[in-house]
């Protein structure tokens, strides 16, 4: 199959897909030809976890500096920033790691019902934003969707944040429909991240982007004029059928190069999920849970089949 051209390079695949006329596998190796030539040019930002086999940050495990060291390498030249979730454990030398190897840090202080370990995360985020190595910063992931804190305890965490980095953009991220339920924490934050997934609300995949792009306009209508970001989204490559969302090998790049001409053609900054795949998250997540990466789970680049 010849290489696409340069022009076709953010088409609507599912369009393209649908009006021609080729076998299966053809269309397999156009969608990894789409997928890869995209992440050559380099897409935004993209989330990264280090964690290998056997490590589990439910458990705290230690990441060293050589993994990742290691993991960086394999997708630096296809993002501009990286998305963190933690500052403890090993995850606090990411953003030096990463700033010394030319990439921008999107930083995560990972904030739960954990009081003391929170004390830890938040120390070691001003720590690391006070070195230089915060390009933006979250308070919190997903801690008002589990209940972890009250809204009033986590406005607290990000207001003493702000007051000790004022030239710092600090936010919360959570999924989007946070924002509009907890008009006040837009007011503390100075961008929102909003976290997009049609999967997970059982979206079909030939609609997802569409409705996608609903979430994102939900939150930015509700953001008294700042900034909205879209920390996570994805499809995932394996795992039973969810509503109508089916995983699969195809589905993930479809979702992955229709996501991505929605935000060049908008100019809409976005965090992908994920860089690698966790085992870990087998555990919490089920299956689903641990194919969400680009690469594997031992950091070999996953949309190459038809190769």
């Amino acid at each position: 199959m010849s290489k696409p051209r340069k022009d076709m390079k953010y088409l609507n695949v599912n369009r393209y897909l649908l009006n021609k006329q080729s076998n299966i596998s053809e269309k397999t190796e156009f969608l990894e030809e789409q997928t890869k030539t995209i992440l050559n040019d380099q897409i935004h930002g993209i989330s990264f976890s280090p964690y290998l086999d056997g490590q589990d940050p439910s458990i705290k495990s230690i990441i060293t500096n050589q993994q990742i060291s290691d993991r960086l390498d394999i997708i630096k030249p296809h993002t501009k920033w990286i998305r963190t979730f933690s500052c403890s454990c090993g995850n606090e030398n990411v953003p030096r790691i990463a700033h010394e190897k030319g990439l921008k840090t999107f930083v995560g202080a990972w904030i739960d019902s954990d009081l003391e370990n929170n004390e830890l995360e938040i120390s070691n985020a001003i720590r690391i934003a006070k070195e230089g190595h915060v390009d933006m910063l979250a308070i919190g992931n997903e801690v008002l969707l589990r209940k972890d804190l009250d809204i009033d305890e986590l406005i607290h965490y990000i207001k003493r944040v702000k007051q000790e980095l004022p030239n710092v953009l600090v936010g919360y991220v959570d999924a989007y429909y946070m924002f509009i339920n907890y008009p006040e924490i837009v007011d503390e934050c100075d961008v929102l991240f909003a976290n997009c997934y049609p999967f997970w609300e059982y979206c079909a995949l030939d609609i997802s982007v569409e409705y996608m792009k609903k979430m994102y306009q939900l939150v930015s209508e509700n953001s008294n004029g700042k900034k909205v970001i879209i920390s996570e989204t994805g499809w995932p490559t394996k795992g039973e059928q969810y509503g109508a969302a089916m995983p699969s090998y195809e589905n993930a790049m479809r979702y992955f190069i229709n996501t991505m001409k929605w935000v060049k053609d908008e100019h809409i900054d976005l965090f992908y999920f994920s860089s690698f795949d966790e085992v870990w998250k087998t555990n919490h997540e089920g299956e689903y849970g641990a194919y969400w990466g680009l690469w594997d789970k031992d950091g070999k680049y996953k949309f190459n089949k038809s190769k």
